[in-house]
């Protein structure tokens, strides 16, 4: 009788033990800070997906839990956050960090542990070329979105085009892009000016913009800053048509312009039509949950979360950060909804969809 008790008390822990199985996924982003409601944005979007798959079951049994730290948008704390999450969390990947010098800056520690990061909210090339070995990107570049807003102005006949940027990696990195998409259509901007990332200010700039006759200017910018930027634009008396990438694509930004949100162009690089099985995937579970609508801040965040999800069904019942590595690099034509996602050992790139959208009177992006 003593036997069987102890075979059931065996049998019970085993079974929570089975039951609290969890693969631990790191984030580090500015849930705080310039970028803060592009960041909530995009992890609402992951967790839609991620949320989904638990309620299933998890992979082989084990849930998926997103221990997310707050990096204030600093670099410096991204890095730290990094080392924490994978020397004392454990966690088995890094997932959906946000901005360029900080993605950079956890390069180090990744290589360090061989471990990868998956989907950074970036769009910049040091990310892309040469490759990083563990860095798996889930969107086009910057300089891509960049070059092609440029190549839109001008097929409307835009030709006074100023640049506005971010004196950073991220600004000087979206900027290759646009002096790209100048250069071939045989025009220098009609204004170059960069700004501290630390310490945005517009005060002179602004001025500067409306004196240059500008038609349109490409702003470099993220979050905060780049509302800060338009409103000065504006109070300065400049009607440029403003143009800004992707890393704005979220509804915080769209609240935090006002009333100079109306017909502010922000490049895509996921797209917003239901005729893409992704995005209507993405808004049948947001509506479940009770969620109005999708932006392009939580379809990234969505797909980045598939991909994900993708990468840890392949790695096995015991997902390892080396096997975790290997389906990463194994991963080709894993189609998302409408987009494929490919990668090698050679390309880590993964998409490279990018389109334009306006911003409406009704507080929306459209294509």
């Amino acid at each position: 009788m003593q036997s069987f008790k102890v075979l059931g008390t065996v049998l019970l822990t085993l079974a929570a033990a089975a039951s609290q199985a969890q693969i631990l996924i790191g984030q580090t982003a500015g849930f705080s800070g310039a970028v803060a409601a592009g960041v909530k944005e995009t992890t609402d979007g992951a967790k839609l997906y991620i949320d989904a798959i638990n309620a299933k079951g998890g992979i082989a049994g084990q849930k998926i839990e997103l221990i997310s730290l707050d990096d204030k948008f600093d670099p410096k704390l991204a890095a730290e956050n990094a080392r924490k999450l994978i020397e004392e969390n454990n966690v088995s990947a890094l997932f959906l960090n946000r901005g360029t010098p900080h993605s950079e800056a956890i390069i180090p520690l990744l290589d360090k542990h061989g471990i990868a990061l998956i989907a950074p909210s970036t769009g910049a090339m040091s990310l892309h070329q040469p490759v990083k070995k563990h860095v798996f990107n889930v969107r086009a570049t910057y300089q891509r979105e960049a070059e092609k807003a440029v190549g839109h102005l001008v097929t409307i006949g835009i030709t006074k085009i100023a640049l506005v940027h971010v004196d950073d990696s991220f600004g000087n990195d979206v900027l290759i892009g646009a002096q790209r998409g100048l250069a071939s259509a045989k025009l220098q901007p009609v204004l170059l000016e960069k700004y501290d990332r630390t310490k945005p200010d517009f005060s002179r700039i602004a001025p500067a913009l409306a004196q240059s006759g500008a038609q349109a200017v490409v702003l470099i910018a993220s979050g905060a800053a780049a509302a800060d930027a338009v409103k000065a634009f504006r109070a300065a008396g400049s009607i440029a048509q403003v143009v800004t990438q992707s890393n704005n694509a979220s509804g915080g930004f769209i609240k935090s312009l006002g009333e100079h949100a109306r017909g502010v162009i922000v490049s895509q690089v996921f797209p917003q039509s239901l005729s893409y099985t992704l995005v209507k995937e993405a808004q049948d579970m947001a509506r479940a949950k009770g969620l109005a609508e999708v932006t392009p801040a939580m379809l990234e965040g969505f797909a980045a979360a598939k991909v994900l999800v993708e990468a840890l069904r392949r790695a096995g019942p015991k997902p390892s950060r080396e096997r975790i590595q290997a389906a990463l690099e194994g991963l080709s034509k894993f189609d998302i909804g409408g987009l494929e996602v490919n990668f090698s050992p050679q390309d880590h790139t993964g998409l490279d969809f990018a389109d334009l959208s306006i911003i409406t009177a009704d507080g929306r992006f459209r294509r």
